[in-house]
């Protein structure tokens, strides 16, 4: 009897837990985040109810069918309860798998506006940094012989490429807010992960591979950017920032990084 108390009583606190959103997510800060928060919730209640309900029943057979010293009972099996729920839980399983499927195609099937902000995100062990184009609209020449952390080229931009004179290398990522956004991730090592816990996106960025990851902030503010995979004894140092900037403060911003390259050059 006790058992079954307990686990009537770890049930529902665990659900509790749950519905009082005690630890849940921070706000979001686009419309894809809602979505996927909405579609996380449904999961959850679908799930929960159905963890809830085994977990009585659970605790029901406990009582019900406990040790009273008579003879042991063989129940035959139930064909129909056993394809019952095993049908019910394909169901719930694809139907879920297929609602979800708009929110990743929202990220990762979503063609590019044409007039979205392109910027180029490095990561390497253990540090991200942020590239943008300057006043031409174009990106510099890059090579590995020309990398140099400590005079803040991680990139290798090559300085004889007047396309790179105005190239805005920067450690955080600032986007205007209400504004599409490209990003172009780059690995110079091994695996990383582009991963913004408000906006509900993550993405690897590949050695090798440049990959595009779209999005669009809509509530200014200073966000955690953070590797989530796994990449050596600095992992957990590998953090920066995504600042989401009113268009003025943005403009303000880029015109402040491209006087300091003109005074540098």
């Amino acid at each position: 009897m006790l058992l079954a108390i307990l686990v009537w009583l770890l049930s529902f606190g665990i659900v509790g837990l749950f519905a009082i959103k005690r630890w849940w997510f921070p706000d979001p800060i686009n419309a894809l985040a809602r979505d996927f928060d909405s579609h996380f919730a449904l999961t959850a209640i679908l799930t929960g109810g159905i963890f809830l309900i085994a977990h009585l029943i659970l605790g029901y057979c406990i009582v019900r069918f406990r040790d009273r010293g008579e003879q042991v009972k063989q129940f035959d099996p139930s064909t129909k309860m056993e394809l019952g729920w095993t049908i019910a839980g394909t169901v719930l399983f694809v139907g879920l798998a297929v609602a979800s499927a708009r929110i990743w195609a929202g990220v990762h099937m979503t063609v590019p506006s044409q007039n979205a902000l392109r910027i180029e995100v490095l990561g390497k062990q253990f540090a991200w940094s942020a590239r943008y184009t300057g006043p031409d609209g174009k990106l510099g020449r890059t090579s590995v012989k020309f990398i140099n952390d400590a005079n803040g080229n991680p990139f290798g931009i090559d300085d004889a490429d007047p396309a790179g004179k105005d190239d805005i290398v920067t450690s955080t990522v600032r986007v205007p807010v209400n504004t599409p956004v490209l990003l172009t991730l780059r690995s110079r090592d091994v695996i990383h992960n582009f991963f913004v816990r408000e906006l509900r996106i993550k993405q690897d960025a590949v050695p090798g591979m440049e990959i595009p990851l779209p999005f669009i902030a809509d509530k200014p503010g200073t966000y955690e950017v953070a590797c989530s995979e796994l990449c050596g004894l600095g992992h957990h140092q590998m953090r920066s920032t995504l600042v989401v900037m009113t268009q003025e403060d943005y403009d303000q911003w880029q015109k402040q990084m491209l006087e300091q390259l003109r005074q540098q050059q």
